[in-house]
């Protein structure tokens, strides 16, 4: 696992999450450009935590797949154990919110979803879980209403709202503690917006969200 410090309430804490758990097709324009259908309720893919850099790190693209996307994202960090939590009380779990990017490997991604297989190799690669700079705290901002934006060499890419999310942090919380014990740090990566394109070698990259913070990364090419 890669060493992730972040800053929470002017500390340095280690990221260490069991699990990272992320949401896909939980923006309706985000599903049209993929031409994919609105789910009934979430769709969740693993993150392995092996994945994750922290802030001015570098996304490495592997030579096995010549097409590697940006998606930012709401990042939400679970504060403690929880299980069968209600949507009432789900934000009490949540020690607070960050940037997250869910780097895709999408010709990968194109194959296993055309054999029937999950996308977890797509998604799954080291480096390909940017996040931070910072755990912004519950009460300090309202995840249902904040800007979401991703520049790529300085041009506008994606730009939103998380009003606009399918299933709102709530949802999300409950719909996963029903099946799953969340601990402490664990991440919920929440959906990406339309926008999303590929990244080469040399790429600068800088996701936004309004009240959160900047995420920024370098793209590198493996060796």
């Amino acid at each position: 696992m890669f060493l992730v410090k972040i800053k929470f309430k002017e500390k340095l804490i280690e990221l260490k999450p069991t699990k990272i758990l992320a949401v896909a097709k939980n923006y309706s324009k985000h599903i049209e450009e993929l031409e994919l259908s609105v789910p009934d309720d979430p769709k969740i893919f693993l993150k392995p935590p092996s994945s994750l850099i922290d802030n001015n790190s570098s996304v490495i693209i592997p030579k096995v797949s010549e097409r590697v996307d940006y998606e930012v994202e709401l990042g939400v960090i679970i504060k403690e154990k929880c299980w069968k939590v209600s949507k009432e009380k789900a934000l009490d779990y949540v020690l607070g919110f960050t940037v997250f990017n869910d780097v895709t490997a999408r010709d990968i991604q194109a194959k296993e979803m055309k054999e029937g297989m999950p996308w977890d190799i797509a998604k799954g690669f080291n480096t390909f879980a940017p996040v931070g700079p910072e755990i912004i705290p519950t009460d300090d901002v309202d995840c249902h209403n904040l800007n979401i934006w991703l520049k790529l060499n300085g041009e506008m890419k994606q730009n939103s709202n998380t009003k606009n999310m399918i299933f709102s942090v709530e949802d999300l919380i409950v719909y996963l503690s029903n099946i799953m014990t969340l601990e402490s740090l664990d991440i919920i990566a929440t959906g990406t917006p339309e926008g999303v394109g590929p990244m080469k070698e040399g790429d600068f990259v800088e996701c936004g969200i309004e009240g959160v913070g900047v995420l920024k990364f370098n793209v590198e090419a493996e060796k």
